[in-house]
């Protein structure tokens, strides 16, 4: 199966119908990470990537361990970056399972020899510029004695080259081409990390393409494409030109979450960074919890105030073959509207929602709904603050908190955050709650990382104001506290910087 050459809203559908039922996927280097989440929680994962001058697994072996997989009566998905065919292997990987009679099929990929340039805003053809183009190796040494490229009919029988692989030889495969007929003057352009935000192309020409890579510092895996399609580039690349192409996001939200904003900041252009600053953990047999389902109809309302205290109280309910039935006697209230899309989920649509989604916001819209004398259920986090207890005890209800998860900080990533804050590689600090704020300033300590030169953004004011409080000096707080609402505010920023 072809994988598509970096971003992973390339894959095919049917590769993705594939993904969700194998039993064993042996995949390569270069692809997304976040396909592999496509897969069950219970297949087996066997990574058999090979840089060029890194060959831990053989093919050999490769090809005896697909066999073998197979023949353990698995679904077994060979997962290569591009389309298996072009320049993949994947030829010699499908002749040994048909020796070998096991029975497979082929899924196409996007190929990164037409993707990347598009990415790069280069067409392989074009009317009145190219009617044709080819695409070759570029790992094969030009200089050896007995290549199988035909230099004398590829540099002008064809009209756009494109060469996958081509880094390392660049300068012999310039040298080759011209010395076979091609203009020195003719475009040329090398892509890096093609269709990925952090893409960098560097154009010129056959005569200065080489010094220009070099002077740009690019490291393979790259592609060298070759025409006056090149020159395409300064009017119809688009990927570049979205308005956060190439910044680095710092995400801090708990891992399993991380990804919603992730994919949400990639669709803008930016290169998310999903360190997590915090580990959400659900409070096992929570008998406090346990009690209040048998209970339930004495509260008048129960408040959630994130998506992890449904998914804390959800999975509780599981535990004791429970399901939303038991909420039947008391109204339901969902801080924002990632909160109720939670509820709605597990079957429960939400009695009320604030339309300021903050705690502010909430104790401000039950001002109007008489809730004097009436008990409250307010499953939260262990580190929640009193704020939205003490303001529905002022209107005379009763409110019951019960710690439902647990927020710790999560201290490998944070080591990485530190890092890369030292080494000046991001751009903003996302800040998605208070606690990924209090847990990362805790963990960078008095004198750790600066954030000095790094944009913080919060995604409301009263993660605004625990940032403050921890020395920070928040530059965006979303007007709209919800994940999309803080990626805008960062869209908004950049675009006003620039």
């Amino acid at each position: 199966m072809g994988a598509g050459p970096g971003d992973p809203g390339l894959i095919t559908l049917k590769g993705v119908q594939c993904l969700e039922k194998a039993d064993v996927i042996v995949y390569d280097r270069l692809l997304d990470d976040s396909l592999l989440e496509r897969a069950r929680p219970d297949a087996e994962k066997i990574f058999v990537g090979k840089a060029s001058s890194d060959h831990t697994i053989s093919q050999s072996q490769i090809n005896r361990l697909l066999v073998e997989k197979a023949r353990e009566g698995k679904h077994v998905i060979r997962l290569k970056g591009g389309d298996p065919f072009v320049f993949g292997r994947g030829g010699e990987e499908a002749a040994e399972l048909g020796k070998n009679g096991i029975t497979f099929e082929v899924i196409p990929g996007v190929t990164s020899a037409i993707a990347v340039p598009a990415y790069s805003g280069i067409p392989v053809t074009h009317r009145g510029l190219a009617s044709s183009f080819t695409v070759i190796t570029g790992h094969e040494d030009p200089a050896k004695g007995d290549s199988s490229i035909n230099w004398d009919k590829l540099s002008t029988g064809a009209d756009t080259l494109v060469f996958l692989m081509g880094m390392q030889n660049l300068n012999e495969i310039v040298k080759k081409l011209v010395e076979h007929g091609r203009s020195a003057s003719t475009p040329a352009a090398v892509i890096k990390d093609g269709t990925r935000p952090s893409q960098r192309t560097v154009a010129g020409t056959l005569l200065d393409i080489v010094s220009r890579v070099k002077e740009s510092g690019l490291t393979p895996p790259s592609i060298f494409i070759v025409r006056e399609v090149v020159k395409l580039r300064e009017t119809v690349r688009w990927f570049e030109h979205r308005p956060l192409f190439g910044k680095r996001v710092l995400v801090t939200m708990a891992r399993h979450q991380a990804s919603v904003l992730g994919k949400l900041l990639i669709e803008k252009g930016a290169l998310p960074v999903e360190l997590s600053a915090i580990a959400i953990r659900r409070i096992p047999d929570n008998q406090e919890l346990r009690q209040a389902f048998g209970d339930l109809e004495q509260y008048g309302w129960t408040v959630f105030t994130s998506v992890n205290g449904v998914a804390a109280v959800f999975e509780e309910l599981m535990t004791f073959k429970l399901d939303s039935r038991v909420f039947r006697g008391t109204k339901i209230a969902a801080i924002g509207p990632a909160t109720l899309k939670a509820l709605e989920a597990r079957g429960i649509i939400a009695d009320y929602c604030p339309s300021v989604y903050t705690t502010a916001g909430l104790i401000e819209g039950f001002r109007g709904k008489d809730i004097a004398g009436l008990k409250i259920l307010l499953p939260r986090t262990d580190i929640a603050d009193d704020e939205l207890a003490k303001g529905l005890i002022s209107m005379g209800a009763e409110v019951h908190e019960i710690a439902v998860y647990r927020t710790t900080p999560d201290l490998e990533a944070i080591a990485m955050a530190k890092e890369m804050l030292l080494s000046r590689r991001l751009d903003v600090v996302a800040f998605t709650s208070p606690s990924t704020v209090t847990s990362l300033v805790i963990a960078l300590g008095p004198g750790g990382a600066s954030l000095d030169g790094v944009k913080i953004a919060c995604i409301g004011p009263k993660t605004a104001e625990t940032a403050r409080k921890g020395g920070l000096k928040p530059d965006i707080v979303a007007g709209e506290h919800t994940i999309p609402g803080l990626v805008d505010a960062i869209e908004r920023l950049f675009r006003k910087v620039v």
